[in-house]
């Protein structure tokens, strides 16, 4: 089991940057497959990016160019780089850990954070 929680949220203006944390417990961090997804208010909880055990990453069309996961398994730490910040990426963001390939598709993803809430402003 592993529990995670996540740090790095706030507000911020269009065009700014923000760099999410996600700090683990536990001794396998390195078998885990790690996500980030986010949900606004009223909207279902919608991929964002996936860090593979082997460093493969994977992100959503709205955020490819803008964000970078990365992930350091020395420090049970995986991270989320936020860069040219838009409006509609306001949502609260959670990190997930997946003991399978992960990937977009969050019932995968068996233990969650409890959030860190990123608001953007024009």
């Amino acid at each position: 089991q592993v529990q995670l929680v996540e740090s790095g949220g706030g507000l911020v203006q269009a065009g700014g940057s923000l760099r999410l944390s996600c700090a683990a417990s536990g001794r396998t961090f390195g078998s885990y497959a790690m996500g980030w997804f986010r949900q606004a208010p009223g909207r279902e909880r919608e991929f964002v990016s996936s860090i593979s055990r082997g460093s493969v990453t994977y992100y959503a069309i709205s955020v490819k160019g803008r964000f970078t996961i990365s992930r350091d398994n020395a420090k049970n730490a995986v991270y989320l780089q936020m860069n040219s910040l838009k409006p509609e990426d306001t949502a609260v963001y959670y990190c997930a850990a997946s003991t399978s390939a992960g990937g977009t598709n969050y019932r995968l993803y068996a233990y969650w954070g409890q959030g860190t809430q990123v608001t953007v402003s024009t």
